[in-house]
């Protein structure tokens, strides 16, 4: 069975030129068959309140009116998606941007208004990956942005780890499947004020051990949810740290088992 690597990168390399310029040209370098997965950065943020479109969060959330989808629609789907794919071009590495609704690949339903009412923003239901193994089949690289959509004419917004863990959930019926998380940080830490204090194993035991003595908590609680559920749904493994985890096998970085 073949392996199929799905990187999903945030802002600490979309906002900054030259360590986006630089990951590509390593991802590019990468064999096998790989996807590549990319949040929205600080770019949809700016551009809203230049157009003086209020910015909404909660608990890190992004907020998603119909204002507010028209621009990261804009930003994820335009600008970012389609200037990866093109500098992936740059350096020989056949790449075609995607959102959820290209080839039917993520279909998704609004998040029903509870406690708060998130907008536009899709819970995934179903992911297709038959078009996107013929294109991998090919030498084809998707590049995913953060949009997908309801199956009836809606676009929605939906979170960037999310969509990289259900892909590579997907993948694995049919590949060996491995995610790799590529963020600011080295890894999960003991301390976030050392860098080095970073936690290389974490199982589904420690995961509840590190939540109830105070390690793990915010912002951090939802992207090592999106691990867990990866791993505990056949994907093989799954990685959180810095890019340089794919490159040089030597980097400190958390490995996430079951």
């Amino acid at each position: 069975m073949k392996t199929i690597k799905v990187i999903k990168i945030g802002g600490n390399i979309i906002d900054n030129e030259e360590a986006l310029a630089a990951f590509i040209k390593e991802f590019a370098s990468l064999s096998g068959p790989k996807v590549l997965v990319h949040g929205g950065g600080k770019l949809a943020t700016k551009l809203a309140k230049q157009m003086d479109i209020p910015v909404q969060m909660h608990e890190g959330r992004r907020i998603t009116n119909v204002d507010t989808l028209d621009i990261i629609t804009m930003v994820y789907a335009g600008k970012i998606n389609k200037n990866i794919v093109a500098q992936l071009q740059a350096n020989n590495c056949n790449a075609i941007g995607f959102s959820g609704a290209d080839g039917n690949t993520i279909i998704t339903e609004k998040r029903p208004a509870k406690t708060i009412d998130y907008g536009f923003v899709g819970d995934v239901k179903k992911v297709n990956t038959n078009t996107l193994e013929v294109l991998l089949n090919n030498n084809l690289t998707p590049v995913f942005c953060a949009i997908t959509h309801d199956e009836n004419g809606q676009l929605l917004n939906t979170n960037a780890d999310t969509i990289a863990s259900e892909l590579a959930i997907a993948f694995a019926s049919n590949y060996e499947t491995e995610l790799y998380y590529c963020f600011e940080k080295n890894g999960v830490l003991k301390d976030v004020n050392l860098d080095d204090s970073v936690i290389e194993h974490i199982d589904n035991n420690t995961y509840k051990t590190l939540i109830e003595n105070g390690t793990i908590y915010e912002g951090m609680l939802p992207k090592l949810n999106n691990c867990f559920h990866a791993i505990n749904h056949k994907v093989k493994k799954v990685c959180i740290g810095k890019s340089q985890m794919l490159f040089h096998t030597t980097t400190k970085h958390t490995t996430i088992t079951k």
